[in-house]
């Protein structure tokens, strides 16, 4: 599975411990920066990795800022997006059960490494119920 990621400079180290880890378990990056910890704007990145899913280049996102709110909305903003923030595993399992969630954001300076890796590990392995979400899904997207 091809998965975006992207992130600000707050976002940067977690970034790096994600993205090793996906590799290590055989995802396919494409990793749209940053690229170090000197400040840069989180905005251009959450749209980076929007469109980047939006646009068929990748199957999900992964979006990475101080808080997670600011990248969150950012990629909200692109069309055909679905981006949650998620502080908890299972909000990183209702996001994708109930909201088929294609991009997760996280915020580094509130959740430690260990909890982003579980967060993750659900993000991934919970499926999208259909049904009744379908609709209210198709209601976001209109």
């Amino acid at each position: 599975m091809k998965v975006a990621i992207g992130c600000d400079h707050a976002g940067y180290p977690l970034k790096v411990a994600v993205e090793d880890k996906l590799l290590k378990e055989g995802y396919e990056i494409i990793d749209l920066g940053t690229d170090s910890t000197e400040p840069v704007d989180y905005p251009g990145y959450g749209k980076a990795v929007g469109e980047a899913v939006a646009r068929g280049l990748a199957e999900r996102g992964i979006v990475i800022c101080g808080s997670g709110i600011g990248i969150s909305i950012a990629a909200n903003k692109v069309k055909g997006v679905r981006c949650a923030l998620c502080t908890s595993v299972e909000m990183a399992e209702m996001s994708r059960r109930h909201n088929d969630a294609n991009v997760l954001a996280m915020g580094a300076r509130m959740i430690e490494q260990g909890l982003a890796f579980k967060i993750v590990d659900r993000w991934f392995e919970t499926g999208f119920e259909g049904g009744k979400h379908l609709r209210r899904i198709n209601m976001l997207d209109d």
